[in-house]
């Protein structure tokens, strides 16, 4: 016996939004732990870090907190993208060999 499985294309955008923004939120909680460690945002951070002498553990982090920000842009982006698609395509699964 097949099992068939029905499902809209609304409900496969909503799946896909939740599997971003799950993915979203451990990136913003990065940011935000990050801004609470340097208690300012990724932009004043920036400026007071380029006006001192090199640490390299703030720059590590400097680098880390830009990946997470440049995620969070990205996965927005995405988002909307999402939300705004016309077309779904459902691809069929090929059997395994």
């Amino acid at each position: 016996m097949n099992l068939v499985i029905e499902i809209s294309k609304k409900e496969i955008k909503e799946y896909e939004k939740l599997k971003i923004i799950s993915e979203l939120s451990m990136i913003r909680e990065k940011n935000k732990l990050f801004k609470r460690k340097y208690e300012c945002s990724l932009d004043e951070f920036e400026q007071k870090f380029a006006s001192r002498d090199e640490n390299f553990k703030e720059w590590d982090d400097f680098i880390e907190w830009t990946a997470y920000n440049e995620s969070e842009k990205n996965l927005i982006e995405k988002l909307d993208e999402i939300e705004n698609a016309q077309d779904i395509n459902i691809i069929k699964n090929q059997p395994d060999n």
